[in-house]
């Protein structure tokens, strides 16, 4: 009986104008993930999904986006080895099918990221969080059908400014000058551990998985933690507390400093990736002593990343 409504979206629009994206945004599913000796991991992850509109059509079919994501979702749940790459890459091509006229296809998936953590001092337990997030990207050209994926993660960490840190080392420098020799001042400059102002940074990685490849999302939290003057942690005894802020204060990182710490870490773990491997490297540091965040990006691939750092 359905059949047998107008489809309107296929009538020709007023304004005959293409749209690059047309979707739906902030569709939630669940789904487990098992991993190799390693518990299973439980995600809620939402899904915002778009397909490009030609001119001559008014609108897309709306209900056969969320239908896809179902779907593909469904078969998830029984499968015993999935990668969220790998979901948006199926939800990519159950849009194609269902979307004829499609030529360009995109889903993004975020989801919140449990991991373990252990206090530095203490060795407590602690359940910290992480942003994961994936992506697929397919073009139609004619009958074949390109995709790229993509895995990534966003982690919240520390860091302390280097620029005041010289600056509070240099005026207490000045103040022990005033009652201790040379030597003696020096000896305590390369003693104690001078303040700074610390920012909570925001660091995050977008990397392209090839095909027959597989790039870990704890791997990539790991190299953003240690790209930035410390990781944080949501239980902190006093001796962890101290430990950190001590910690941190001994790598001082600019904000730039954070990505070209990541490019750095990327080629150490991923160098196998192919040379056309798409990165990207992002960090936002947010400020306290001013009312604007700093922020630093590098989008690149494998080959001019190692190009740049001479390998």
């Amino acid at each position: 009986m359905a059949d047998c409504f107008p489809d309107t979206q296929d009538n020709k629009p007023r304004v005959p104008i293409s749209l690059s994206r047309v979707g739906v945004t902030g569709v939630k599913k669940l789904v487990k993930l098992e991993r190799k000796n390693k518990r299973p991991i439980i995600l809620i992850p939402t899904f915002d999904a778009f397909v490009d509109l030609p001119s001559d059509q008014k609108g897309i079919h709306m209900s056969r986006t969320p239908e896809a994501i179902s779907e593909v979702m469904e078969e998830a749940t029984k499968s015993q080895s999935i990668r969220t790459e790998n979901i948006c890459e199926e939800i990519v091509n159950k849009m194609m099918e269902k979307h004829e006229y499609a030529r360009r296809v995109e889903v993004n998936m975020t989801s919140d990221y449990m991991f373990n953590r252990k206090s530095p001092v203490t060795e407590k337990n602690s359940q910290e969080m992480a942003k994961l997030i994936a992506k697929a990207v397919g073009t139609r050209n004619g009958n074949e059908i390109i995709i790229h994926k993509y895995i990534g993660t966003e982690v919240v960490g520390m860091t302390v400014c280097p620029c005041a840190q010289e600056s509070v080392k240099e005026a207490d420098k000045r103040k022990l000058l005033e009652f201790l020799d040379e030597e003696t001042t020096q000896k305590v400059l390369d003693t104690v551990t001078f303040a700074s102002h610390n920012q909570r940074g925001i660091g995050t990685i977008l990397i392209e998985v090839p095909k027959g490849e597989e790039v870990s999302a704890d791997d990539l939290i790991e190299i953003i933690e240690e790209s930035m003057s410390s990781p944080v942690c949501g239980l902190l005894k006093r001796p962890d507390e101290n430990a950190t802020v001590m910690n941190a204060h001994t790598k001082p990182v600019f904000v730039e400093d954070c990505v070209r710490n990541m490019v750095e870490k990327i080629i150490e773990k991923y160098s196998n990736l192919p040379d056309d491997t798409k990165v990207t490297l992002r960090q936002i540091n947010k400020e306290s002593i001013h009312r604007h965040d700093a922020f630093a990006e590098k989008v690149s691939t494998i080959a001019q990343l190692k190009e740049e750092m001479k390998i």
